[in-house]
């Protein structure tokens, strides 16, 4: 039996000739996800700003009543709710800021939660509550901090690997290719405000270890045609590598991307934010592993000759292994 191919054996499509387009694109893309994240901000959940958020489901109707709910809710002298759409039609969250003091009285929490709960169900018979989570402000901030710390060290940490393992040169190329892959999620959560809460820091960790899974193959490649063609130009050589590395990178790709496409359109609505940017990041690793991470080496001044050692130096080694004298 024949085994199926997606990519054919003999591919050989020029990727690099389009590096400065796409180099040009994706620091674009930089910069507005960055623009976004500073002027729009991105739609921190309870886990990093502190508060209490209560789930509802309205089951006899078609749709949440949000308005109504943030008037019952504003009457409670709470301040103003923030309510969101989450998940279906007819369910929302309600987010709300702690009330002062709950910091030494834990129990106005409480009380606040108890309130907004009654209040709801008094107001709509029909309203079930699916739970409330509640984070002190000093345990979201250091929350924030640690979820923060965690990607730039494992960022810094991946980048030292691959200059152990290969290169400078590779070291820098990754580490670009994850900041550019990094900024873009970050660009999206800040314009669909999709919440950002600890599930899609997790979404982000996964998606810089896919990411730099995919680099670290090309640049094996790389590494390993670097030797063996020596008077190739780099530019085809790289085209070469990736090539190569097509047909697995595809595979890859659809594999993850049978499991994820069900799981974001019919998966729990509390899965949604964590699963669209695994979604996202496949083809952003992917994209940043061939267009940033492979043609920065060019511009790093990487040429075929750059990792072989000299012919007179192996010339030397070899005559001491064999005991002759130099």
């Amino acid at each position: 039996m024949k085994l199926l191919k997606l990519v054919p054996d003999d591919t050989n499509i020029s990727f690099l000739r389009w590096r400065m387009p796409f180099f040009i694109v994706s620091g674009l893309l930089i910069l507005a996800s960055w623009a976004l994240v500073a002027f729009q901000g991105l739609n921190l959940g309870v886990d990093f700003v502190g508060g209490q958020m209560i789930r509802t489901t309205f089951v006899g109707q078609a749709e949440a009543p949000v308005p109504q709910m943030r008037d019952t809710i504003a009457k409670l002298g709470y301040g103003d709710p923030i309510i969101q759409r989450f998940g279906a039609d007819n369910e929302a969250s309600i987010r709300m800021k702690l009330p002062e003091g709950s910091e030494a009285q834990p129990d106005l929490a409480n009380t606040m939660a108890n309130r907004i709960t009654g209040a709801l169900k008094a107001e709509f018979p029909d309203v079930r509550i699916d739970g409330v989570d509640s984070v002190s402000g000093k345990v979201s901030e250091e929350l924030f901090r640690t979820g923060l710390l965690s990607l730039l060290l494992s960022m810094v940490a991946i980048s030292i690997y691959i200059w152990v393992r290969f290169e400078w040169q590779f070291g820098v190329g990754a580490l670009l290719a994850l900041f550019h892959d990094v900024s873009l999620t970050l660009g999206f959560f800040a314009l669909t405000q999709l919440e950002f809460d600890l599930n899609i820091v997790a979404a982000i960790l996964t998606i810089i270890g896919y990411s730099l899974n995919d680099t670290i193959v090309v640049y094996d490649r790389i590494r390993e045609n670097l030797k063996k063609f020596r008077k190739m130009p780099i530019p085809e050589l790289l085209d070469l590598s990736v090539n190569e590395t097509l047909s697995r990178t595809v595979m890859t790709n659809l594999s993850l991307l049978i499991a994820l496409i069900p799981l974001l359109a019919f998966g729990p609505a509390s899965l949604f934010g964590m699963t669209a940017a695994i979604t996202l990041g496949i083809f952003i690793g992917t994209y940043s592993s061939i267009y940033m991470a492979a043609p920065l080496l060019i511009w790093m001044g990487v040429k075929s000759d750059s990792f072989v050692p000299q012919a007179d130096a192996s010339d030397k080694a070899e005559r001491i292994a064999r005991g002759e004298t130099a």
